[in-house]
């Protein structure tokens, strides 16, 4: 057994311990450890892992975690909560979606303790908080200039990942299917049924984003058995069974009045590009019914830039 499992079992129930997980060392020598915080319930139930900073420019979980942590509302009546608000925190110091090696934290699983540091930190989550989870949710945020709309993405064919997903009830509810060596996949090797949960933009603050974050972590807990407080969802969840991106077909400025979140219609101009000197104008058509689940921010963009991600329903 691994010494933060025995850590976890020895906190008392009805309390909660911080546990600051050693992972590498700077150059310079300095510790840098992983905080996880364990809340422990005064009966025996379901634990769930929270985690953020994945990629350390996505800053909306990481301040939705550390919000629900500073107020005091994750500890469980039955259970486990693990939250972990910060997971690549060589990242998040130099506001970077990788590690100093280059590599894609959640492109890592399931890791080794003889490899990249990428790697490296991939095995000491699998192998020891990962044994100790039921269930979970991995926050993120769009990529680099791109906004997502809060949304949840799960396997619509796994029966407990669409009830999971359906308890959170986010706005948006996108089938997604697991990514060779990312967290989740692995993690469902393991027997364990994790959500991504997406909003915002990364190196950005989005209350919108955030606020549904946390509302949805309130219902998987009530759900799950482990709080008798439940939230329950004020807006219908949109299920979307297939995404796609509007691309550029030129390159130029692009301009375009709508807001993630809108449904739009097939035909229906979504955006202008143009270029800087106001001789030309290209219009930016949809090619199915569908709503705006990400949206570019880049105002300056290539022929092929991704601009508008369409999800559709059935």
């Amino acid at each position: 057994m691994s010494d933060f499992l025995q850590q976890v079992i020895n906190i008392p129930k009805g309390t909660f311990k911080r546990i600051d997980l050693s992972i590498a060392r700077l150059p310079s020598h300095t510790l840098i450890e992983m905080p996880i915080f364990v809340f422990r319930g005064r009966e025996a139930g379901k634990s769930l892992l929270l985690t953020a900073g994945i990629h350390g420019d996505e800053i909306n979980g990481i301040m939705m975690l550390r919000q629900m942590i500073s107020e005091h509302i994750l500890m469980p009546d039955k259970g486990t909560v693990i939250v972990i608000p910060l997971v690549n925190v060589y990242g998040f110091l130099q506001s970077t979606r990788e590690l100093p090696d280059g590599r894609d934290l959640n492109r890592s699983f399931p890791g080794t303790l003889t490899g990249s540091l990428a790697t490296r930190i991939a095995y000491i989550l699998m192998h020891d908080v990962i044994p100790f989870v039921d269930f979970g949710v991995d926050f993120h945020t769009g990529g680099n200039r791109i906004t997502n709309y809060p949304q949840i993405r799960c396997v619509f064919n796994d029966e407990k990942n669409i009830e999971l997903a359906t308890a959170f009830s986010p706005p948006f509810l996108l089938n997604s299917g697991l990514i060779e060596k990312s967290f989740r996949k692995e993690a469902s090797n393991l027997g364990k049924s994790i959500l991504v949960y997406e909003g915002g933009e990364s190196l950005r603050l989005d209350d919108f984003a955030i606020k549904e974050g946390r509302n949805g972590i309130k219902r998987l807990m009530h759900h799950l058995g482990m709080k008798e407080d439940d939230c329950p969802a004020t807006h219908e969840t949109i299920i979307l069974h297939k995404t796609s991106w509007v691309r550029a077909k030129a390159s130029g400025l692009f301009d375009t009045n709508l807001k993630y979140g809108e449904k739009v219609h097939k035909d229906q101009i979504l955006a202008y590009i143009t270029d800087p000197y106001g001789t030309t104008q290209i219009a930016v058509k949809c090619k199915t019914d569908g709503y705006i689940v990400g949206i570019n921010n880049m105002p300056i963009v290539n022929a092929g830039d991704a601009l508008i991600h369409i999800g559709e329903r059935k």
